[in-house]
């Protein structure tokens, strides 16, 4: 298919543009195959150019020849186009409706991008799991990187490679992924350096109504106990949720077949209700009322902070059973691709400082949301705006991001990454020129040939002319385990992607200047000081008489 069979009207003339804190602007519209863009010829005037694939929906208006396009973008903007003429606005509407909802992956923009800058680290190799295996070996030697899953046979949604107990072989591995849903067996997660305990993570076993039983699933997760102790394993749904799903062929791990392990069942919502939680967070969001009772009523009615707080309340739970009570995690809920990891990365953000650091959380990233088999594309198809009805869509990484946020804002010296960060991930998770978040698993990226054909997100993250921008003046390293507050007094709402394009954040800029610049002042007065102390003892040793009493 050509682009240009969707593009009615390719170019129109004196188009205004009205954006959130800026001045309107009157220039020249242009649709490509993947981007809306829009020129002007005044002096200092910043261009716009918009993905199609950022758009979530758009609204037309006629005020007699005139048009009006009213396009609201999955990052949550809302930008406004007056477009003179009917049929140029209804062409261009057309076009960028088309355009925004192409459904091949391959007529994606990082499948036709290239960068402007000098590929220096191929993102796509940076954190591969052979890597995060060298770490867990230089701890023990109870783990193997098993290949059983090279060609995704076993499990479509895992990587090729996972971390499994050294005692348990291929065949058992195969196994027990017939036992469990969707294939996903219980692999590591995180190993805990100061107690030796693991976190692993799996889909929900399949026991259905009969109380089917697997002794080969039951031998893989006690060969992550050790001797007397006992584990718990982290149900993310309801007991009733649980038991319901039996009737599906799902379930839960019998205690009769698993005395070694304690069940405890936390509630977090499923993927349909999160996003009818965003859809009314952003509603509340935009509502221009400025009437208090009605603000405070409909961010309640939301229950988006409900979600925060659930999230944290099971990550700390995880968190508490290894590092407090000496035990081994299993976490799961139903398929194991979305509330499971947001526990299991959160927990490993509490208890492991590497994960607050750049590279450690990108790291992270990757292992427990792309390598793990978090679906985005279907996930974030879809933003707060779409018109149509929600299907698979939902704001799981979102709600991660927030809920690291929130950690982040407890303890703002012990992240080596600042919020911006976090907002990046956000925008890129949902639109982006590179391939990173493409597709729903591993097997999809190698179908796709992502790593040949797109550049990786982290390719460009970590160049050092964007990496300052990330990182956190304030980060001092912090080798403790965190434990943040989930009381309620304790959670805010995430200004910096919800009030962003509703409130100018042109004072918080300055401060956050402002700061920056008393750090570095600080910074070159302690050199000052230190040089001056090494002046004085030199002094000091030449003439014994100019000690200080």
């Amino acid at each position: 298919m050509e682009f240009a069979e969707l593009i009615k009207t390719p170019r129109v003339d004196n188009v205004v543009l009205h954006r959130p804190f800026l001045p309107q602007v009157e220039g020249t519209l242009c649709l490509t195959g993947h981007h809306l863009i829009l020129s002007s010829r005044q002096d200092s005037t910043e261009e716009l150019w918009l993905l199609h694939s950022n758009i979530d929906s758009i609204e037309k208006r006629f005020v007699g020849s005139m048009g009006t396009i009213i396009i609201k973008c999955k990052d949550l903007r809302i930008i406004q186009l007056d477009i003179p003429g009917m049929e140029e606005c209804l062409n261009i509407a057309s076009s960028i409706e088309a355009l925004s909802t192409l459904d091949s992956a391959l007529l994606m923009y990082p499948f036709f991008y290239r960068p402007m800058f000098e590929v220096v680290e191929d993102g796509w190799k940076s954190f591969l799991p052979e890597q995060a295996f060298k770490h867990i070996e230089s701890m023990t030697n109870e783990w193997r990187l098993s290949q059983v899953n090279k060609d995704f046979s076993v499990c479509p949604s895992y990587s090729p490679v996972v971390i499994v107990p050294k005692s348990i072989d291929d065949d058992t591995l195969r196994k027990v992924a017939t036992f469990r849903h969707m294939g996903r067996f219980p692999v590591l997660s995180y190993y805990h350096k100061k107690n030796g305990m693991v976190m692993m993570r799996s889909g929900q076993p399949l026991t259905g109504t009969n109380g089917r039983r697997c002794k080969e699933d039951e031998k893989l997760i006690n060969a992550t106990l050790r001797v007397g102790k006992r584990g718990f394993i982290i149900d993310t749904r309801t007991l009733s949720l649980a038991q319901q799903a039996k009737a599906r062929g799902g379930g839960f791990e019998q205690e009769a077949h698993y005395p070694q392990w304690r069940r405890i069942h936390k509630t977090i919502d499923r993927s349909s209700i999160l996003q009818e939680s965003l859809i009314k967070l952003v509603e509340a969001c935009n509502d221009q009322s400025h009437n208090m009772d009605r603000w405070l009523s409909k961010l309640e009615a939301s229950n988006w902070l409900t979600h925060v707080k659930e999230i944290l309340t099971t990550a700390c739970l995880a968190a508490q059973c290894i590092d407090r009570e000496g035990a081994s995690v299993l976490v799961h809920g139903t398929e194991g691709t979305d509330s499971t990891l947001q526990v299991t990365s959160l927990a490993q953000i509490i208890l492991d400082p590497t994960c607050r650091t750049m590279r450690g959380f990108e790291s992270l990233v990757e292992r427990e949301w792309l390598q793990a088999g978090h679906p985005f594309h279907v996930r974030c198809a879809q933003s707060a705006y779409s018109n149509s009805k929600p299907k698979l869509e939902a704001p799981v990484f979102l709600l991660f991001l927030d809920s690291v946020w929130q950690i982040l804002r407890q303890f703002p010296c012990s992240f080596q990454f600042n919020e911006h960060f976090l907002i990046m991930l956000f925008e890129h998770a949902y639109a982006s020129q590179f391939g990173t978040f493409l597709g729903n698993n591993a097997f999809d990226r190698v179908k796709l040939k992502l790593p040949e054909k797109t550049v990786s997100l982290w390719s460009w993250v970590n160049r050092p002319q964007e990496l300052h921008k990330f990182l956190n003046p304030l980060y001092e390293s912090n080798s403790l385990v965190i434990w943040p507050s989930v009381a309620p007094q304790s959670l805010l709402l995430w200004e910096g992607v919800f009030l962003r394009w509703n409130r100018s954040s042109r004072y918080l800029d300055e401060a956050y200047e402002e700061m920056i610049h008393i750090i570095e002042y600080n910074k070159e007065l302690q050199t000052k000081v230190n040089a001056l102390r090494r002046q004085l003892a030199e002094l000091e040793t030449e003439d014994p008489l100019l000690e200080t009493p």
